[in-house]
């Protein structure tokens, strides 16, 4: 499975350990940026990661933002994309079950790198046991 991973700037350094670890457990991955801590528009990262899913360069996409509510909105704009705010294990699962996301959506604000990974893990498991199912 190709990932497709993007971040706001205050993400950078998350998304550097969510790049590793997926890479680690065999995903391929796509780092759409950005790659440093520069300010940048968030929406361009969301729309990168968005483009990259819903033009089948990438099977899945997981976005990094501050509350993860402005990636959410910029991606969902992107035709045939469904983002999902995962803020919790019960949301990803949540999401995971009834809207089947494509892309998902993590706040770096709120969260520790010990809980995010059981968090994408959990989102990355339903999608896959669910792939294809609408």
């Amino acid at each position: 499975m190709n990932i497709a991973v993007g971040s706001d700037h205050a993400g950078v350094e998350l998304k550097k350990a969510v790049v590793s670890w997926l890479e680690q457990n065999g995903y391929e991955v796509n780092d759409m940026g950005p790659y440093s801590e520069a300010s940048v528009d968030y929406p361009d990262y969301a729309r990168k990661v968005a483009n990259a899913v819903a033009e089948g360069i990438c099977d899945q996409g997981i976005l990094l933002c501050g509350t993860g509510i402005g990636v959410s909105i910029a991606a969902n704009k992107v035709k045939g994309i469904r983002a999902a705010l995962c803020c919790n294990p019960e949301f990803a699962t949540l999401a995971g079950s009834i809207i089947m996301p494509i892309l998902s959506v993590y706040q770096h604000a709120f969260l520790l790198k010990s809980s995010l990974k059981p968090l994408f893990k959990t989102g990355l498991l339903l999608i896959l046991k669910e792939e294809g199912m609408n």
